[in-house]
């Protein structure tokens, strides 16, 4: 039998609860700090609205994911870093 929306509410609705508020007291921790953000917290934000807005045709996931994705087509000549920022650095 097929899981109705109250039983994926049973089962996820908690831990999701937990994760929203923890991206809000991340979001508060930022607010609260002197200085600028760097390219990550717009991104965030960008994010956020698009899992509230997602484009048509794609999931929540899905939007959040090409929320955070570089999508440029050109390759790049080499590396200017050796790790991951987890979102795109229009610097770079």
């Amino acid at each position: 039998m097929k899981a109705q929306k109250q039983d994926i509410q049973d089962l996820y609705f908690m831990d999701s609860r937990f994760k929203l508020l923890d991206i809000a007291a991340y979001l508060d921790r930022v607010d609260r700090h002197d200085g600028e953000a760097d390219f990550r917290h717009p991104a965030f934000l960008s994010a956020i609205q698009a899992m509230l807005n997602p484009a048509e045709g794609l999931t929540r996931a899905q939007a959040v994911h090409h929320a955070f994705s570089d999508h440029s087509t050109e390759p790049v000549e080499s590396a200017t870093i050796q790790f991951a920022y987890g979102a795109v650095n229009p610097e770079q």
